[in-house]
């Protein structure tokens, strides 16, 4: 393969373009490189390079000195852009830097690539040889040569085993094809680098013996057995043992094992001609969980794992399963090893490592191992006195044995790589509270993440914790108490525990208890620590650093249901690049979690001790700081956003925003749109939670900057509940604007819902209000407001007149937007009057000021009044054009109503002029758009199109004297 561009790190740190080496620099920066390298395509934090270069202790300048070899690197990497694609890219995401390559242009990810490859070829030995034979040949010495560090040291390590196995791999396939002689050279240098690794002995002793060197192959095996013991105090594994034997008798040593067949590992025996295990069996799996539920998808994906094992014979397959605190890792892990362990017939390993739990003792790994060792059988007498031994002899035993190794409740990366097996046929399966995204880098692990139970798999809880008897008596208690633990299988748990204890307490009590949030989480409550949430839950958040530990708290005040990043930077007082680390640092311990679209969430007792945690150790005056300033994220925000799509230039005022609180950018429409759509559940929150908290202006000004993207969507409900306690904030405060504003949103709510009689007395009492304010601009648009509602009543004198009094207050403010909007309804409502000719002038003027200001809505609106116009002036052809532009107008600015009202009109002419198809398509289209806003049959436009299409509510065709469309 010709790479034009190639990146190496199996040997020095180098990249290369057309064949000539780039040069680097210094060492420090040859790490950042190689940091950044190892998740090629993937964004890696910075704190996240900080670490890896500088170490968990980084000196003050280190974040400055990582921006500085950033910028060299990207320098450097724009030297490829000549190369032509695929060119190595270096660009900032998500609060780090993602290095953009190809994987097979970097050389680690093209080994992994190849071994992977040769993994998947069966018996295909040629094949198999050929890609191992190409992997191998990326090495050029030392990986990461001349770097130093932790993280370099262990990624180092890891290497060197893929190296290891691959290349036993391959002498094992060439030595099935006949040709052991070109395996035994590389297999010996080999050797002198890794003196103690069995596998790579084992593979040259077979082809020694099979090249007519059985001497050379006695030899070696005793040169290994006696390194074993002067090192580790051990004996070379049964399997070499095997072959050594076998070649004293002069027969021919035991065949290499061909790959193992893709048959599910969860049904195969143990293997044929297994060694007996030496000293102990270890069996120290703890007891399964009593009624065990769900998991149907975490257990299936853990038994697709497994029977990989049987695909990759000379790796050990590492799992890390993660989730939140109670979410049930351990209960998962226990079951489905449990299930497997048939399948291991030389022991099972278990150790809770204590990485979260009561008074913060982390086991270390030295404490591990050395438990490891004890249940392995060896006398503590021939337990070597540091670590890096202890490990050796640990993965020695292993060698050549099937054993499941399960670390539970890991604290991170760094505590369980020494404990770890080293060779293929074990099994590593790790629980942690945090993502190990380092072992999926560096160790190939495959990451699993628990959720939440489902309703239905939280009450098969209860069900088998209780029986089916006490949970089908109350079934509303039942729900209420699965919802209210939030689907968290220790919340469950326990009240499942203090129900059985209490055989004549009603669920509803209980209910009842978890009901009052403030008492939730003493209601879970299991009498000690490990089943008391609110225990559980700190033990993750003791974790957290000081910084990260503060935002979990803030986010205790958040409405909810979820956070921008922007948001959460605001809560918090902190640029949005630190926000993004610290809420990188909760996600990592499953405190938050990421969702789509770069939004954050957790469940509700994760909210509940977050906002226990506010209350006891932040004042009163920094939660109501750290409240104001979200407050006013949100406001400055919304109010920007909805300037964006009606353009007026008198909006409402904004008291100034507390410093740390800015509003987010936004450019254009789309993006408007977009921020109300991911945002307005929680504005809708925010604007009840302004008012209880005793900023009445935010609530009423923040509903009055809801009002237009609620209108639009249809959305009327919400519009009430919104401009209800605005009117309630607003008249508490004495603000007659407030007032005036919530009385408009209202009565445009009253009227979108067909109830004349209540809208007009808001809009009469919002035009009183604002005619006492002096504001022209609000009398402008509650007058267009009664002009639309008269006009629809048949009103059209009535309706001309409020047109002709917004036009002149519009002018009075200086509103070119709004004055479009009044001369276009001046120009509707003389058509229909029957004035075709000056309706048309009118919303032909009605464009310029359109256009001026960028009012795409307003635009959609006088296309609509041209189509109708036109279409009754006969010019059918331009009526179609203008409904089409107005249909794409309303679409593009999320007018739902408006859109469907186009279509429906559209399909009209199309009927006029002889189009049934053409008018079918266009009025089917509308239905499925109110249909999405959810109109009911009974909503005129709904009811129009019904009886367009001749079907009934239920969707059969309907009777009609009116022929349906063809």
């Amino acid at each position: 393969m010709d790479v034009v561009v190639e990146l190496r790190l199996l040997g020095p740190v180098e990249l290369s373009v057309r064949g000539r080496t780039a040069e680097v620099g210094p060492p420090q920066r040859r790490t950042v490189l190689a940091a950044l390298a190892v998740d090629t395509g993937r964004p890696v934090p910075a704190d996240v390079l900080i670490r890896r270069v500088w170490g968990a202790d980084p000196p003050d300048g280190a974040r400055r000195a990582l921006h500085a070899h950033v910028a060299r690197l990207r320098r450097l990497c724009e030297q490829t852009e000549d190369a032509g694609p695929p060119r190595l890219r270096l660009a900032r995401r998500s609060g780090g830097y993602l290095l953009e390559a190809r994987p097979d242009h970097v050389d680690i990810h093209r080994f992994r690539l190849l071994t992977g490859r040769a993994r998947e070829t069966g018996r295909k030995d040629e094949a198999r040889a050929a890609l191992l034979r190409e992997a191998l040949g990326l090495w050029h010495g030392e990986p990461l040569a001349g770097l130093g560090g932790q993280w370099t040291a262990q990624v180092r390590e890891t290497w060197r085993r893929h190296h290891v196995d691959a290349a036993v791999a391959w002498a094992r396939a060439e030595s099935r094809l006949g040709d052991p002689s070109a395996v035994i050279g590389p297999l010996t240098e080999l050797l002198g680098a890794y003196p103690l690794v069995e596998p790579l002995t084992e593979a040259l002793m077979r082809a020694l013996h099979a090249a007519g060197r059985g001497a050379e192959a006695l030899d070696c095996y005793a040169a290994l057995r006696e390194r074993l013991a002067e090192e580790l105090g051990a004996d070379p594994g049964a399997e070499l043992r095997k072959v050594h034997e076998a070649i004293l008798r002069g027969g021919p040593a035991a065949s290499a094992a061909r790959p193992a067949s893709s048959t599910p590992v969860r049904s195969a025996p143990p293997p044929a001609g297994t060694a007996p295990w030496p000293g102990a069996t270890p069996s120290q799996l703890p007891v399964d969980v009593r009624g065990f539920v769900g998991r149907g998808r975490e257990l299936s994906r853990l038994e697709d794992i497994l029977a990989s094992a049987a695909e990759q014979p000379s790796a050990v397959v590492i799992t890390a399963v993660s989730g939140t605190a109670g979410v049930g890792k351990t209960a998962l892990a226990v079951h489905w090893a449990r299930r497997a362990q048939q399948v291991f017939p030389h022991g099972q390993l278990y150790v809770n490592l204590r990485g979260f739990g009561p008074g913060g003792s982390v086991m270390s790994p030295a404490e591990a191992v050395r438990g490891f060792l004890d249940a392995l059988g060896v006398p503590p007498a021939r337990v070597p006195a540091s670590l890096e031994a202890q490990t050796g002899l640990y993965r020695s035993l292993l060698a050549g044995r099937r054993v499941l190794v399960v670390l539970d409740n890991a604290r991170d990366a760094e505590q369980v790589r020494p404990l770890l097996p080293g060779a293929p046929g074990c099994l590593a399966l790790i629980t942690s509270r945090r993502s190990l995204t380092g072992l999926a880098a560096t160790e190939g692990a495959q990451l699993l993440t628990v959720g939440m139970l489902t309703p239905e798999e939280a009450g098969e809880l209860l069900v088998r914790r209780l029986g089916a008897e006490r949970v089908t008596a109350d079934p509303g208690a039942v729900r209420e108490i699965v919802g209210r633990c939030a689907g968290l299988p220790l919340a469950l748990a326990i009240v499942a525990a203090r129900a059985a204890a209490q055989p004549e307490l009603p669920l509803a009590a209980l209910a009842g208890e978890l009901r009052r949030a403030d008492r939730r989480l003493d209601a879970l409550d299991g009498g000690e620590a490990s089943s008391e949430v609110r225990a559980v839950f700190s033990w993750s958040y003791r974790a957290l650093g000081p910084e990260a530990a503060r935002v979990f708290r803030l986010l205790g005040l958040h409405p909810g249901p979820d956070a921008g990043l922007p948001a959460v930077a605001a809560l918090a007082g902190v640029p949005a690049a630190r926000a993004r680390a610290l809420t990188a640092e909760l996600v990592r311990g499953h405190l938050l979690t990421e969702q789509p679209a770069g939004r954050y969430a957790f469940h509700d007792l994760l909210r509940a001790y977050a906002a226990e945690l506010v209350a006891t150790h932040d004042g009163e005056g920094a939660r109501r700081t750290a409240t104001h300033r979200m407050f006013d994220h949100y406001l400055h925000t919304a109010h920007r956003a909805d300037a964006l799509l009606t353009p007026r230039p008198a909006p409402v005022p904004l008291p100034p925003a507390l410093p740390g609180s800015a509003a987010e950018e936004l450019s254009g429409h789309r993006q408007a749109q977009a921020w109300f759509t991911a945002e307005h559940p929680v504005l809708l929150a925010v604007v009840e939670q302004a008012h209880a908290a005793g900023l009445p202006g935010h609530a009423w000004r923040l509903a009055s900057a809801l009002t237009t993207y609620l209108d639009r969507h249809g959305n009327r409900r919400a519009l009430i509940a919104a401009h209800t306690a605005a009117l309630d904030a607003a008249r508490r405060q004495g603000d007659a604007v407030g007032q005036a504003e919530a009385h408009r949103g209202l009565g445009l709510a009253e009227d979108r819902l067909d109830r004349p009689d209540a809208a007009r007395a808001h809009y009469l009492r919002a035009l009183e209000l604002f005619g006492e304010a002096g504001d022209h601009a609000g009398q402008a648009r509650i007058h267009l407001h009664l002009s639309r509602m008269s006009e629809a009543q048949g009103r059209h004198r009535q309706a001309l007149g409020h047109a002709h009094d917004s036009l002149a207050h519009h002018r009075a403010a200086g509103d070119r937007a709004g004055q479009s909007a009044a001369l276009n309804h001046i120009g509707w409502t003389l058509a229909q009057l029957g004035d075709h000719r000056q309706a048309l002038a009118y919303c032909r003027r009605a464009l310029e000021p359109a256009y001026e200001t960028g009012d795409l809505n307003g635009q959609a609106h006088i296309q609509d009044s041209l189509g109708y116009i036109l279409h009754r002036l006969g010019e059918h052809a331009e009526a179609v054009d203008r409904y089409r532009q107005a249909v794409d107008l309303f679409h593009q600015t999320g007018d739902r109503h408006g859109e469907a009202a186009g279509l429906v009109c559209l399909g009209d002419v199309h009927d006029a002029t002889g189009l049934p198809q053409a008018a079918r398509t266009a009025w089917t289209r509308a239905l499925a758009v109110t249909a999405g806003l959810g109109l009911p049959d009974t909503d005129p436009l709904r009811a129009r199109l019904l009886e367009r299409l001749g079907l009934l509510p239920d969707g059969t065709a309907a009777p009609t004297s009116r022929p349906a469309p063809a």
